[in-house]
């Protein structure tokens, strides 16, 4: 395989990659918003515009990849709004010179409005529909959203980060213990389907209604994790949100109340493992680029501030509706 870091991946490789394929370009490169991959957007002979996405090496395996791509094709088959790859000769997964890649149909579209509740019921009911095929299968190759997975190993990654700076380290980890200790807690293995997994409003595409465009961390999870990140304001504006979203999903497909109280479990996770996550991609010389701050002492004095008020929330009722 390639380097973790992309380092190989040149212009003439990505245009050799996509013509493997037999898909012919015209013109483009145009870079798309993507780090832990690498997306461009390009024009074909067919007059077409079209996505190619160069999965990170040595992250996800082979039959990993495919099972993504298996899991967006089902959903497709049942006509609910997804960007699926594109079957070429065969097969959805490409590899050329070390990387694997796929190719997908260009989709535009705004932003999702998170604070729009018309908006909110929508996706409601389209991530009940999602769940609904979701609970029909398993997945075999791609993993869970875990205590492991998203507080034990990226704590153990942080310790041994040098980004965080040392007059820092005894605030920061002592917190970070006591957040880690009281999502143990208050985290328990529920029931876990097939999920988005990174379901914010950065992954959705609106026009004339929601379209996903993202499946790359699809993972089996609480039906709630797909749910929870498209709530934003105090706790009043969460309520209203939440039951705005609830009320749509059971459309399609029963909700488990029980999951309310893993909301925030399932945030102080994606906290620190979104953390863990910089921390390892730093060698990358996209990373550093695009997130300076992430070296500063100052937001690591930010993130000790957040890990406090999250401790201090996740000792809060959960929401009930």
């Amino acid at each position: 395989m390639s380097t973790f870091d992309f380092s190989g991946l040149n212009p003439d490789l990505i245009l050799d990659a996509i013509e493997s394929t037999d898909i012919r370009v015209e013109s483009g490169l145009l870079a798309l918003n993507s780090y832990e991959n690498r997306v461009y957007q390009f024009l074909a002979e067919d007059r077409k515009r079209y996505v190619v996405k160069f999965y990170r090496p040595q992250r996800w395996t082979k039959q990993q990849i495919q099972e993504e791509h298996d899991f967006a094709a089902e959903l497709a088959s049942h006509e609910i709004p997804i960007v699926a790859p594109l079957v070429i000769c065969g097969q959805s997964l490409h590899f050329y010179q070390g990387y694997l890649f796929a190719v997908f149909p260009s989709a535009g579209g705004r932003q999702f409005e998170a604070d729009n509740l018309d908006q909110l019921e929508w996706m409601g009911r389209f991530i009940g529909r999602m769940h609904s095929v979701a609970k029909s299968k398993t997945f075999k190759h791609r993993p869970a959203i875990s205590i492991q997975s998203h507080l034990e190993i990226p704590a153990k990654e942080l310790k041994q980060t040098t980004l965080i700076p040392q007059d820092l380290h005894q605030a920061f980890f002592t917190i970070l213990e006591q957040v880690i200790e009281l999502t143990q807690k208050c985290y328990n293995d529920s029931t876990h389907i097939r999920l988005h997994g990174d379901c914010h409003a950065g992954n959705i595409l609106w026009r004339d209604g929601p379209t996903f465009v993202d499946l790359d961390d699809c993972r089996t999870g609480p039906a709630i994790q797909d749910l929870w990140m498209m709530l934003s304001g105090d706790r009043q504006q969460q309520f209203i949100q939440l039951d705005t979203l609830v009320e749509a999903y059971e459309e399609f497909c029963d909700f488990d109340r029980a999951q309310l109280s893993l909301i925030e479990p399932l945030r102080a996770m994606r906290m620190v493992h979104y953390m863990a996550w910089l921390s390892n991609r730093w060698n990358d010389p996209a990373f550093p680029q695009a997130f300076p701050w992430f070296a500063e002492g100052r937001y690591w004095e930010q993130q000790i501030l957040a890990l406090k008020e999250q401790l201090s929330i996740l000792q809060e009722p959960a929401l009930i509706l």
